[in-house]
């Protein structure tokens, strides 16, 4: 037997930065106790460590588990309630019902659809893609099984049928423009629903100790204006800076055809799905007037996938991205909590509000706006990125005296948007990145540019149309 690979020089940087910010303990701020500072060293070298990855992000949130434990600054019985937390067990939970998406073959069914209405042209071939991803969106907190599971195969075989391929440097034809676009459809339906990305629903969960109550509607409320105002002027933006060299694609509706021939009827697990989907969808949206909580929800939904069928036991264990999700979220969940709860949080943002006193809350917004948005860059996760910050910029922004509600869905909507960056930055990035259509100079270039859009939209029109709206 071989040992699996580990790469021992990637642990450097953060047991470095680790061990260092443990021993300036002695030089630690006035406001902050032996045990926030400790804690706060752990946290950081765990962080850097999901960055390096020198094993997978669930193993190195175990090591930081153990350390936290071990080092006896979070007794054990506290340490795993991290592992109990409603929205950590929203997201595994949804991971599920992607896979029934994948598995029955629904998800490819409705893209098909959509491109025999609307794909007789490059552009609203887009448009359709971006559709489908819209439809799924709301009950598929995974937007990596949406892009990589659902949408990456139809777009790399719709490309082949035109003649657009990588291998044979023909990517511009066609696949490029239709795969970039799909990838930004996929940042901004991940920020239209508290269901829609993993991020999202830990965003809510870290809310609550400051008493802002985010549900599934009034995040959504909140987003469909700058989300859907972003569905339009991206791709248009795409196809102006990247366009494709294919304009016309009367052949899409006779291919479509092909594959839904292929598929033949729609199967009863598709119609299980359907009925689960649904029911899933209007109780996320009434769960708050019924009494039922967005998690109950994603459990009942899983229940009825498993009861009729559409999913076996087997299915669920064999889901190793929930079970990976569920470890290492736990373990930066329970940190950040500790982090609040031992003061240090509250220390950080008490701090960085004395040094905006005085300046105007919007200036302050726009400001963590940006540092939110641009510190991206040095994160391989949006998740990670959520787990780390989050909760800092959204207690400084209050203290500073931003309507909360504004802050916290502001923020939570950029810990999406914060993909447009580079071609590691979420989930979806290296799976569509990977494939080949696109260079790295040309996505960083055009998700620099795309980035600004997203600022302009969201933090100008969002914050206005939630004015609008008496959110603040």
């Amino acid at each position: 037997m071989t040992l699996e690979p580990v790469k021992y020089k990637k642990f450097i940087a953060p047991l470095v930065v680790g061990v260092i910010l443990w021993l300036l303990s002695p030089v630690k701020p006035v406001g902050v106790s032996l045990a926030a500072w400790h804690i706060f060293a752990i946290f950081v070298a765990t962080i850097i460590g999901c960055i390096t990855q020198p094993l997978p992000i669930g193993g190195v949130a175990i090591v930081g588990f153990s350390i936290t434990v071990l080092t006896g600054e979070v007794p054990m019985d506290k340490a795993i309630t991290g592992f109990g937390n409603d929205s950590i067990w929203l997201i595994v939970m949804a991971f599920f019902i992607s896979r029934g998406f994948i598995k029955t073959g629904l998800g490819r069914r409705i893209a098909f659809h959509f491109v025999s209405m609307f794909g007789k042209k490059t552009l609203g071939l887009a448009y359709s893609l971006i559709g489908v991803d819209l439809v799924l969106a709301p009950a598929t907190p995974s937007n990596t099984a949406r892009a990589g599971g659902i949408m990456f195969p139809i777009i790399e075989s719709l490309a082949s049928a035109f003649g657009s391929s990588p291998k044979d440097h023909t990517q511009g034809k066609i696949g490029s423009f239709l795969l970039f676009s799909e990838f930004h459809g996929n940042i901004i339906t991940a920020a239209m629903f508290l269901t829609a990305m993993a991020g999202n629903p830990l965003t809510q969960s870290l809310a609550k100790p400051l008493g802002i109550h985010i549900t599934w509607m009034n995040w959504f409320i909140a987003g469909v204006v700058p989300g859907i105002i972003s569905l339009i002027v991206v791709p248009l933006i795409i196809y102006k800076i990247y366009p494709p060299e294919i304009k016309e694609t009367p052949n899409a509706k006779e291919w479509s055809k092909k594959q839904l021939d292929a598929m033949g009827k729609v199967s009863t697990a598709e119609k299980f799905m359907v009925l689960t989907f649904i029911v899933a969808l209007v109780l996320w949206i009434l769960g708050s007037f019924l009494g039922i909580d967005a998690t109950l929800t994603a459990f009942i939904a899983l229940s009825l996938l498993l009861v009729t069928g559409v999913l076996s036991w087997g299915d669920v264990t064999k889901e190793t991205g929930a079970w990976n999700t569920l470890v290492w979220f736990s373990v930066l969940v329970m940190m950040a909590g500790q982090l609040n709860e031992l003061g240090f949080i509250p220390w950080l943002s008490k701090t960085i509000g004395t040094s905006l006193h005085g300046m105007n809350w919007m200036l302050v917004l726009v400001i963590l706006i940006l540092a939110y948005f641009y510190s991206h860059y040095l994160f391989a996760s949006a998740t990670a990125h959520v787990s780390a910050m989050y909760g800092a910029f959204l207690a400084v922004a209050v203290s500073s005296g931003v309507p909360p509600l504004l802050a916290a869905l502001m923020l939570g909507f950029f810990g999406d948007l914060i993909g447009s960056t580079t071609h590691y930055g979420n989930g979806p990035a290296p799976i569509l990145f990977g494939s080949g259509f696109v260079t790295q100079k040309d996505w960083w270039r055009m998700n620099a540019i795309l980035g600004v859009v997203y600022i302009v939209i969201w933090v100008g029109i969002g914050s206005l149309w939630m004015k609008v709206i008496g959110m603040w």
